[in-house]
């Protein structure tokens, strides 16, 4: 019973880790190194992560830096970011990319809402899965009789103070990534 508490315990957790990991690939007014990781170049014909090809920096709140290892990626990197979703026009003066971040619209500000909402739904919808996952042990187990009716209900009041707190903190993080994505 411990060890099906535990597991639901570390999935829900892996959960929330996720879920801030989506936050941060969203664009807000504030430059972020972490805008970046889904990023992949075409590095001589194979995929590959920016993060492997150069050295992604942040020497201002609305400035992103970037400086491939290879003067030969310069073209990739570029093409790569112009490329991805993020809107982001980079400024390449042969030793560096420069990101300029601009400032968001009205309008592009409740789009990102919209977008981090899905992203919690999908968090929740997660962790509700996890539940559903250590209530079926747990009812295996009763069914087995390797726990009593009273252990069992009780196993499952705790899972559903798991998933009640896991679901509040995913709650938080997007009140939290709401309100900077809103912050002027």
């Amino acid at each position: 019973m411990d060890a099906i508490k535990k597991d639901a315990k570390e999935r829900m957790d892996k959960a929330l880790t996720s879920l801030d990991r989506e936050f941060a690939k969203l664009r807000t007014g504030r430059a972020s190194a972490a805008l970046f990781d889904g990023i992949k170049v075409d590095y001589y014909g194979t995929m590959t992560p920016l993060g492997q090809l150069a050295t992604v920096a942040v020497p201002d709140s609305r400035t992103i830096t970037i400086q491939p290892w290879d003067r030969g990626a310069f073209g990739a990197v570029e093409k790569a970011i112009l490329k991805s979703d993020l809107g982001l026009n980079p400024v390449n003066d042969g030793k560096i990319l420069r990101i300029t971040i601009p400032p968001l619209t009205e309008e592009r500000r409740k789009e990102l809402v919209k977008v981090a909402k899905k992203y919690t739904e999908e968090g929740k919808v997660a962790i509700r899965n996890v539940r559903r996952d250590a209530n079926d042990s747990l009812k295996k187990l009763e069914k087995e009789k390797k726990i009593t009716e009273d252990e069992y209900k009780r196993a499952q009041e705790d899972i559903q103070k798991l998933t009640d707190s896991a679901v509040a903190k995913a709650d938080s993080l997007f009140a939290a990534k709401e309100k900077e994505i809103m912050e002027i």
